[in-house]
């Protein structure tokens, strides 16, 4: 496979999206007194082709995958940490599960290259309950990523491979979603978010770089050097996404990418979560800036490079809880409000309703 599959993301229904706001003009409510809840609704039923939108079902994606750059001492945990936290996903105790289950959202889970994982969970519950989406399958067992710090992340053809089998996942698991919220864990991908990131945004390593885990002070100032170093070594092409992702990118990030271009596809908004959600996000736009027009926020991260992947992609976050944890959980907290300000546009009498009783 040497290209993407075709991409065919439909423009913006400028009708529905007028009928949305000429209602919003009827409801039973001063005109406006609902603030950005009004806007949201129309921006949605633009997205959707429908006047009446409506985000249920709704389902986080989390997308899981170990990264060889983990072993050069960027983050405060180790690669097995990844591993461990598929189990917690599959068992339900994990963030996500219960900030999503609070919000009436699904979860499923895909495994887009954890070494660790189908030993840790048992091969029958592991076939069961995971999205099988790993695209390697080496002779020592490791699954993820190469360490991008000593080479290309990983080869143009898996990069393209990750983003089709995202784009699988919605089209395979996802046939009838409304509204589809990114997640992730993978230790030590917040260096490989930062690299996309500084390179789809021309920005300083500096300015794009957290601590991700909460690494200490030299480890942060290894991390930020190691980024920049890895960035001149592969010189990757920022007009040509695959080549980032090749370069300094991750499988599940890839595979986000992937899930971000077939859900726009479908007409079916796509909440985009924290730091690594939004390297995802900026790649997806970068195939194809239609995508854009489909792409709602969640929260703003405390990763630094999160303010710059927002203003890039011209989104606003609902809320600032000073969150980093990632998962999925701030786009899971945002479905909540997005489905609030659906149900208020659909569900609310108007003006002459309430006046005719």
């Amino acid at each position: 496979m040497e290209r993407l599959n075709p991409i065919d993301v439909p423009a913006i229904d400028e009708d529905a999206a007028q009928a949305a706001s000429e209602r919003q003009e009827s409801l039973a409510k001063p005109p406006g007194s609902l603030g950005r809840l009004e806007a949201l609704a129309v921006k949605i039923a633009g997205m959707q082709a429908d006047s009446q939108p409506s985000i249920d079902p709704a389902t986080i994606v989390t997308a899981v995958a170990d990264h060889g750059v983990a072993d050069a001492g960027v983050s405060a945990y180790p690669s097995a940490v990844t591993g461990g936290m598929l189990t917690a996903f599959l068992e339900g105790g994990a963030a996500v599960n219960a900030i999503a289950a609070a919000n009436g959202v699904e979860t499923i889970v895909c495994d887009f290259g954890v070494t660790d994982g189908p030993a840790a969970v048992g091969p029958e519950r592991y076939d069961q309950a995971v999205i099988d989406c790993r695209i390697r399958d080496r002779p020592d067992g490791r699954v993820g990523t190469d360490n991008l710090a000593a080479g290309p992340a990983m080869s143009r053809e898996e990069a393209i491979d990750a983003i089709e089998r995202g784009r699988s996942v919605v089209r395979t698991y996802l046939p009838d979603v409304r509204c589809v919220g990114l997640g992730e864990m993978g230790i030590a991908n917040s260096t490989a978010a930062a690299a996309i990131t500084a390179v789809m945004t021309d920005r300083p390593v500096s300015e794009v770089t957290g601590r991700g885990t909460g690494v200490d002070d030299d480890a942060y100032a290894h991390k930020r050097s190691l980024i920049a170093d890895a960035i001149e070594a592969r010189n990757p092409d920022p007009a040509d996404p695959i080549d980032v992702l090749r370069c300094v990118g991750g499988f599940e990030i890839a595979g986000l990418a992937g899930v971000t271009i077939e859900a726009a596809a479908r007409r079916v908004p796509v909440v985009v979560d924290g730091f690594i959600a939004g390297a995802a996000a900026l790649l997806a736009v970068a195939i194809d800036d239609r995508i854009r027009s489909y792409l709602l926020a969640s929260h703003a991260s405390v990763e630094p490079g999160h303010t710059v992947q927002l203003a890039s992609l011209g989104l606003e976050p609902l809320f600032d809880h000073g969150m980093r944890l990632g998962e999925g959980t701030g786009a899971a907290l945002a479905i909540g409000t997005y489905r609030s300000a659906c149900r208020a546009h659909g569900e609310m009498a108007t003006i002459d309703d309430v006046l005719n009783r």
